[in-house]
């Protein structure tokens, strides 16, 4: 099969920006060294375009800034999923009463104290979920 120039003209992006396979790289090179003016020609496209690569326009302290910023984002999500677990166990709290070394009586302190239950279970259930909302802003955040 004969490899023609606009077959390794197509395969030039991916060649160079060094995703091509093992076999598609040898024969993109295997082309050039038959095809010196084609060689020649990339060469100089390429140190082009690299001249004409902008230098990146971020902070320099952007790295560290972003490190930082992660490491608080964890220690809260840690701190607020502690906090969640906490107070929902709280509010499932029972008592038990043993009468002769058996249960005579098992039920949830709810019963008892509806209000402070409903309280508890709320503020922990608050907690995991903004526990869970940073846990995904840490997942999904695009630099």
């Amino acid at each position: 099969m004969k490899i023609t120039q606009e077959v390794v003209l197509d395969l030039l992006p991916v060649y160079l920006a060094g995703e091509a396979s093992p076999d598609t790289r040898a024969l993109v090179e295997e082309y050039m060294k038959q095809d010196e003016a084609l060689a020649r020609r990339i060469r100089l496209q390429f140190a082009e375009n690299l001249s004409k690569a902008a230098p990146s326009a971020l902070a320099p302290d952007l790295e560290l800034r972003s490190l930082r910023r992660t490491r608080k984002l964890i220690g809260w999500q840690r701190r607020l999923t502690g906090i969640g677990v906490v107070f929902v166990m709280f509010g499932l709290t029972c008592q038990l009463t043993f009468s002769g070394g058996h249960v005579t009586e098992f039920h949830f302190l709810m019963r008892d104290f509806p209000g402070l239950f409903g309280a508890c279970v709320s503020i922990g259930l608050i907690c995991l979920v903004a526990s869970f909302i940073i846990r995904r802003h840490l997942r999904v955040t695009a630099l």
